[in-house]
């Protein structure tokens, strides 16, 4: 009964060496690739979320304090002549407000953003501002038919940059060449204010966006 015992006890023992054993003999490349991938999910674990400020960076070339470009514009005059005028000339001591729009005849620069600086183009008179104008690249028989069709009269100046020379220069481009209705690249919302054409106060929208460059917004900063 004993010497059994004795006989299992050794048996035990002996498979329980020879599994040590087995495990012991496992290749160096098998146990380097295990120490590889336990360091490979190490390294890639989750890193904490990054923190960033929720207010968009929005940038141009052109800035506050700035002197504008010169440039030529196109427009239409009262007498239904087409004119043509240098950014400079237009504003050489004088006190301008200019905004752009991305596109005549789009929705949210017919309903809100011409009409609103047309409907305020006297209290912008009263702070001492000379000209009203908007700038878009488009043509200015668009920017003629457009007037038109908002019933918009002399008190805002209607401006074609149609080659976006000055949009380009001022570096406020919007590529909406990868959109379905093939805009190609227009100009980015804004409003500023420009005296003896050096920028006092610019609202530059990220895209066409329409939060800070109403005639509202820029009255209020005035």
């Amino acid at each position: 009964m004993a010497a059994t015992a004795a006989i299992s006890v050794a048996f035990a023992a002996r498979r329980l060496l020879t599994s040590s054993s087995r495990n012991l003999k496992q290749p160096l490349s098998l146990l380097s690739s295990q120490k590889r991938s336990s360091s490979f999910f190490s390294i890639s674990s989750p890193p904490l979320p990054l923190r960033f400020s929720t207010l968009p960076s929005i940038s141009a070339t052109i800035s506050v304090g700035d002197k504008l470009p010169d440039a030529t514009l196109s427009y239409f005059d009262s007498a239904d002549e087409l004119q043509t005028v240098s950014v400079a000339d237009l504003t050489s001591n004088k006190k301008v407000i200019l905004f752009a729009v991305p596109g005549a005849f789009t929705p949210t620069c017919s309903q809100k953003h011409l009409p609103g600086f047309a409907a305020k183009a006297a209290e912008f008179k009263a702070k001492g501002v000379d000209t009203i104008a908007c700038i878009s690249v488009n043509d200015a028989f668009v920017m003629k038919a457009w007037k038109k069709d908002l019933e918009i009269g002399d008190d805002v100046l209607m401006l074609s940059d149609g080659n976006g020379d000055f949009t380009g220069a001022i570096g406020c481009e919007l590529d909406l060449s990868d959109k379905p209705v093939g805009l190609g690249v227009r100009s980015r919302r804004y409003a500023m204010l420009v005296e003896n054409g050096v920028v006092k106060l610019l609202n530059l929208e990220e895209g066409g966006a329409f939060n800070v460059s109403s005639a509202e917004d820029l009255l209020k900063a005035i």
